[in-house]
């Protein structure tokens, strides 16, 4: 019986600190409505598609249905804002999963049409009564992709970039069991690490420490992005290094300052913050605006020598090879060949010899870095992969 009342006070010890507080939500529940959730959830409007959440519905799971890809879930979140952490949403809370649409009464032009493209022959085609071209249709600019795409994405830079601050803990570091009391008189010593840490995965709402303070200029209401260090990035085509793609985890907004720490509160996350992530200054990136337009025709793609120096789409951030629409991805070129916000590019393949290249979609860029852009795959005829070639549009 001692044998087994150890093993069961062992185990109420560890579930608690090292397993469930991994993945504890939020703790402020309240009542609204008829159940209990986290979020405050605004009334839908009235054009919505509108889905209640269900117990076991997660938004991996309804993009997938929704959106008919599961990596498609940054979508949902963003158009239902009220959701402070996408790793927690509650049964019963409404989740916009679209807008209904209406019949379709305008349509775009065929694919023979006129381009205005000079010196090309075309095949002739009759105007179809009460369709109007792309350019006619053009009315107010749509934003060109969503503040997750920005902000839940990261970026390419140096291979090893430095940062002004660090989170260098939490209060969850010392809520834990004292390994050197509770577990090395019991002969446990060596078998768990970091036991004080009650939880690793830090989200919204959670407080933690930042190695900076008043003597390196840091002031309460300051808001940081906490970053991640990843792979390095290799270009596609040539094999050379291009730097390293750093991640966006969060933000955090310093709450107060001491000598040489601060106290700050996570106020956003994508992925789990974790102690040791450097910091950096949040820098509010708007969503570029844009007016759709026809894409380029297939008959008339750009001929394959001029594609040869042009640039392509070098990183993925969940290492797809299968592209589509309404994936973000990672352009070669951005302040340094004059890119900006809002450029629209035509993506290429270049085909086998004596064969002209292939049209397979259009990008938009969402956020223009020193030698890359982040940008969003806006249309899309056939799959698209990482070294497709990029023109301008």
């Amino acid at each position: 019986m001692k044998v087994r009342l150890s093993g069961l006070i062992l185990a109420l010890v560890l579930v608690p600190f090292t397993l469930l507080a991994a993945d504890r939500p939020p703790e402020d529940l309240h009542l609204v409505g008829d159940h209990w959730t986290a979020w405050n959830p605004p009334t839908p409007p009235p054009d919505a598609q509108v889905h209640i959440i269900q117990r076991g519905d997660t938004l991996w799971d309804l993009a997938a249905k929704f959106n008919g890809n599961p990596y498609l879930w940054p979508q949902i979140w963003e158009k239902n804002q009220y959701i402070l952490d996408a790793h927690w949403i509650y049964p019963g809370d409404p989740l916009i999963v679209g807008v209904e649409v209406a019949p379709v009464d305008q349509l775009s032009g065929p694919a023979g049409t006129d381009t205005g493209i000079p010196g090309e022959e075309q095949a002739p085609s009759e105007p179809i009564e009460g369709v109007e071209t792309a350019s006619q249709a053009a009315g107010e600019p749509i934003p060109w992709g969503a503040e997750s795409d920005i902000y839940c994405s990261g970026y390419i830079g140096d291979m090893a970039e430095t940062f002004p601050y660090i989170i260098v803990g939490s209060e969850y570091e010392q809520l834990g069991p004292d390994p050197t009391i509770v577990f090395q008189r019991q002969g446990l010593a060596g078998s768990y690490t970091r036991l004080k840490t009650a939880r690793y995965n830090l989200t919204v709402g959670d407080i933690i420490y930042l190695d900076g303070g008043r003597t390196r200029g840091m002031s309460p209401g300051q808001v940081f992005t906490a970053i991640q260090a990843r792979e390095p990035v290799f270009h596609p085509l040539t094999g050379q290094p291009m730097g390293r793609y750093y991640h966006y985890t969060g933000r955090v907004r310093v709450l107060s300052v001491q000598q040489d720490t601060a106290i700050a509160e996570i106020i956003q996350a994508c992925d789990p913050v974790l102690v040791g992530e450097p910091l950096r200054l949040y820098q509010p990136e708007p969503v570029p605006l844009g007016r759709p337009t026809a894409m380029r025709p297939v008959n008339f793609p750009t001929p394959a020598e001029k594609l040869q120096s042009s640039p392509v789409i070098v990183f993925t951030q969940d290492k797809l090879v299968s592209l589509g629409e309404d994936h973000v991805i990672h352009i070669e070129g951005g302040e340094d060949r004059g890119f900006s916000a809002g450029d629209i590019f035509t993506v290429f393949r270049l085909n086998r010899d004596g064969l002209p290249p292939v049209v397979l979609g259009e990008v938009a860029i969402l956020s223009v870095h020193q030698r890359t852009s982040l940008a969003k795959i806006i249309e899309s005829r056939y799959p698209i992969f990482v070294g497709d070639r990029l023109e301008p549009k």
